[in-house]
């Protein structure tokens, strides 16, 4: 069912991008519920599953239904453009038992018999205490799953942000809405963004704007339908999460690796996306300096282009490093 949101004359320029560490701790939660989800993640799922079986996930399962409302309070729209982990855990833990009692209330609703398990009487008992429990749990899921790995997401998630953004500055909020995901449709008759959804919702923005979350572990689906005074937010499959968990030297060519050394080629071959060179370094295991210097010698080469982005250079291939980086040794 569509899920509506009306823009009124201020709301176009009120659109921002957010990363939300948060966010994806909560995206990594549910794809562990959800084989559905998996199939770009295994290498991942292979690497935390002993962390993960340390963690009781049981009750951050319960509150996230299939269809439904999802408690807001426990997965907020982010707080700002670039949040950490922890000043976002630290709003959760800052919630008015009374709005968590209400969120929890109808998220437990959602799956029969939910409310009457331990886990549900407990929460619906002491909303302040599954406040603090819930935020715990949570933080754990934080660092048994998504922090060891979370330098490799920023770096994607960030090249999703400074593409997209270039979108909107090239070809403007139609453009942009377009292409983010197939389940988005602009009219721009009517100020109208319509997303398939699982739910139907409508919302006027008001000036609130609307946040834009790429994330990779939301992928095939979008999410939305925060209520107020939750800003308007989606989140969306970020660009690149097909090659995710591929480690740069897999793919890697033999010939390349000849003509250019393997250090350098694997730097070449590792920009699939835009990254920066702090990024890069921690995903080929090599020194800043090192990358820092490979970075030079393939952008004075003509394999690579570099833009600023908020606080770091981002590298990304030209037609000519693109070209280098698919190709294949010959074959008898």
């Amino acid at each position: 069912m569509p899920y509506h949101l009306h823009f009124g004359e201020a709301d176009p320029l009120r659109i921002r991008f957010a990363i939300s560490p948060l966010w994806e701790t909560q995206g990594a939660v549910r794809v562990l519920a959800r084989p559905r989800q998996q199939g770009y993640h295994l290498p991942w799922l292979r690497r935390i599953a002993e962390a993960a079986r340390g963690v009781d996930l049981g009750p951050l399962h319960l509150l996230m239904p299939e269809r439904g409302h999802n408690p807001d309070f426990l997965y907020p729209p982010p707080i700002g453009p670039a949040a950490t982990f922890e000043e976002e855990i630290a709003a959760v833990r800052g919630t008015d038992p009374a709005v968590a009692a209400d969120d929890l209330a109808r998220a437990l609703a959602e799956t029969p018999g939910a409310a009457d398990t331990p886990a549900g009487r407990r929460m619906l008992a002491d909303p302040a205490d599954a406040v603090r429990w819930l935020a715990d749990l949570v933080e754990q899921a934080w660092e048994a799953l998504v922090a060891p790995e979370w330098p490799r997401l920023r770096a994607l998630l960030e090249a999703d942000v400074a593409y997209h953004s270039r979108r909107l500055a090239d070809g403007g909020l139609e453009r942009l809405l377009g292409e983010l995901h197939p389940a988005f449709a602009w009219s721009e008759e009517t100020a109208t963004l319509t997303v398939e959804y699982r739910g139907k919702h409508v919302r006027a923005l008001d000036g609130q704007g609307l946040v834009l979350l790429p994330s990779v572990f939301v992928w095939p689906e979008v999410v939305s339908g925060f209520d107020p005074p939750w800003q308007p937010t989606i989140a969306y499959p970020a660009r690149g999460i097909g090659g995710l968990w591929t480690e740069p030297g897999e793919r890697t060519p033999e010939a390349l690796a000849r003509l250019l050394g393997r250090a350098r080629a694997d730097v070449l071959c590792a920009l699939d996306e835009p990254a920066g060179t702090s990024a890069l370094a921690h995903r080929l295991g090599l020194a800043l300096s090192s990358v820092s210097a490979h970075l030079s010698v393939l952008r004075a080469a003509g394999l690579l282009t570099s833009r600023r982005y908020g606080h770091q250079v981002l590298y990304e291939r030209t037609a000519l490093g693109i070209a280098l980086a698919v190709s294949q040794p010959d074959t008898d």
